[in-house]
C-alpha cells in the first residue's frame, strides 16, 4: 500500500459507470468514497423534515439562512461500503426515497447550495485519501486532485446499460428510444449548465470504456493510480 495518499477525481457522463468505478477503486485502496450526489439528497431531507420544500413549493429563503447548519459526513459500514451522515446521525436509507431524489435535483440548482457542498467537499479532500466522482471534480471541486479520470461511452451504450440495468433489479424499463432520448437530454443539460458544466479538465486521463466491463474499467483505474504514485515517489 503506498505510503503517502492522494486525491482522486473521477468525472464523466451520466450513466457510463463512474459512480461504480469510484466506489470500486475507494474500496481497493481503503480511501473514502465521497457520494457527491448523496450530499445534496441529505440537504433535500433537511429541507424536507423543517417543512421547506413540499411537492409544489421551496422556501429558498428558509435554506439559504440556515445551508451553513447543515453538515454531511461519510463513514464505513460493516458490509464495507459506506452511509451517509447527516449532522451526525445515519441517513443512508432516509436519502434513497424518491421524494428526496426529486428534492435533491431542485436543491442541486441552487447556486448557494453547490458553494456550501463544494466548500465541504475540498474540506474533507485537505484530508486526502478521497475518491469523489460527478460532474465538475476535477475542474472545480478538487482542481488540484492528483488523478484525475474521465469517463465517457456514446450514449447508445449508456441508454443500452441503463435499460439492462433496469431489466435486472425487476423493474419494467421505458422503451429504449426514451432511455436514450432521457440520456441525450441529460448530456445537453450537463454540459451546457451554467453553474459548473461538464468538462474534461485538461490533465484527466479519459477511458471510453464502450467495450470494457466493471472489472476491467477498475483494473484500469488502478493501473493509472499505480503509475501516478510511483511516478510521484520517483519525483
Amino acid at each position: 500500500m503506498h505510503a503517502k495518499k492522494i486525491n482522486i477525481a473521477i468525472d464523466g457522463f451520466s450513466s457510463c459507470g463512474k459512480s461504480t468505478m469510484a466506489k470500486d477503486l475507494a474500496r481497493k485502496l481503503g480511501y473514502t468514497y465521497i457520494d457527491s450526489g448523496a450530499m445534496y439528497r441529505a440537504v433535500a431531507l433537511y429541507a424536507i423534515r423543517k417543512g421547506w420544500i413540499t411537492e409544489t413549493t421551496m422556501d429558498e429563503e428558509a435554506l439559504r439562512e440556515h445551508v451553513s447548519e447543515i453538515k454531511i459526513t461519510f463513514a464505513p459500514n460493516a458490509q464495507g461500503s459506506q452511509d451517509t451522515y447527516l449532522n451526525g446521525e445515519n441517513v443512508e436509507d432516509d436519502i434513497r426515497t424518491l421524494e428526496v431524489a426529486n428534492g435533491a435535483s431542485r436543491v442541486s440548482t441552487l447556486g448557494f447550495v453547490r458553494k456550501e457542498l463544494v466548500r465541504q467537499q475540498q474540506e474533507m479532500g485537505k484530508e486526502k485519501g478521497v475518491v469523489m466522482d460527478g460532474r465538475d471534480i476535477g475542474t472545480v471541486v478538487l482542481p488540484d486532485a492528483e488523478l484525475k479520470l474521465f469517463v465517457t461511452a456514446p450514449p447508445e451504450i449508456r441508454a443500452q446499460r441503463r435499460f439492462d440495468e433496469m431489466k435486472a433489479k425487476g423493474i419494467n424499463p421505458p422503451a429504449y428510444e426514451d432511455i436514450l432520448a432521457n440520456v441525450k437530454e441529460r448530456d445537453l443539460r450537463d454540459t451546457t449548465r451554467a453553474e459548473s458544466p461538464l468538462r474534461k479538465a485538461d490533465d484527466a486521463i479519459e477511458l471510453d470504456n464502450t467495450h470494457v466491463d466493471i472489472e476491467g474499467q477498475l483494473q484500469w483505474a488502478l493501473d493509472m493510480f499505480n503509475r501516478i504514485t510511483v511516478k510521484n515517489e520517483q519525483n
